[in-house]
């Protein structure tokens, strides 16, 4: 019975950990999707009730015109007009909506928007929060760089990554990781350290890097 019971469990586990990851990827696929129609529903309906597209035909057309409004925006910030405008926007949205000022940062360090210091362009790192005397280490992303050779890192927490600790270190608790990406590093924290043998696994053309 306990055997029965025991390929019933690891099975029903196995299932799992392959259905789990694809549902959750479609869900997040269909909540995108449904963000992104409705901003474009009143112009694929206009579009449906005007000429002879239809509802498919005047959603895809409706996204092409989103993204090229996005592309044009983007555009015009980049000019110094556009720029003192977007400030002003800025500024006022900052002392009306007190949210705002964190939900812009949030955006930035995830895409990058600000001076190109996006978290997912960092570097990866391991960071010895009790020195490197204590054996003791942490697996992190490099957020900034100091004058004095301090380093300013953020450690995930596992399973969700978004959430963590910031510390800041020096330059001797921080031992950098070239090697390895902040997308693998992310995913050894999701999956609870379960794959950071790449973190001790230094590729060879790496290490002639150090030797030299």
């Amino acid at each position: 019975m306990k055997r029965l019971r025991s390929f019933v469990s690891i099975t029903l586990l196995g299932g799992l950990v392959v259905i789990l990851p694809i549902a959750i990827f479609v869900f997040l696929v269909e909540w995108l999707l449904g963000v992104v129609r409705s901003l474009i529903q009143p112009l694929s309906h206009w579009l449906v009730e005007q000429t002879a597209f239809t509802n498919y035909m005047a959603d895809v057309l409706g996204v092409l015109l989103l993204l090229s409004g996005c592309f044009l925006i983007g555009l015009f910030i980049k000019t110094s007009v556009g720029e003192w405008v977007h400030d002003q926007i800025d500024a006022w949205l900052t002392r009306l909506a007190p949210g705002y000022k964190t939900i812009r940062e949030v955006v930035s360090q995830l895409l990058g928007g600000e001076g190109n210091t996006s978290l997912l362009k960092g570097d990866v790192c391991r960071a010895y929060l009790m020195g490197r005397a204590a054996g003791v280490s942490v697996t992190a992303i490099v957020t900034a760089k100091h004058a004095n050779g301090d380093f300013t890192v953020y450690a995930p927490t596992a399973p969700i990554p978004t959430s963590g600790f910031v510390y800041h270190l020096s330059a001797e608790c921080v031992e950098m990781l070239p090697h390895v990406s902040v997308e693998e590093a992310m995913r050894t924290v999701i999956a609870c350290g379960s794959g950071s043998q790449v973190i001790s696994e230094i590729p060879e053309r790496y290490r002639k890097v150090d030797l030299l």
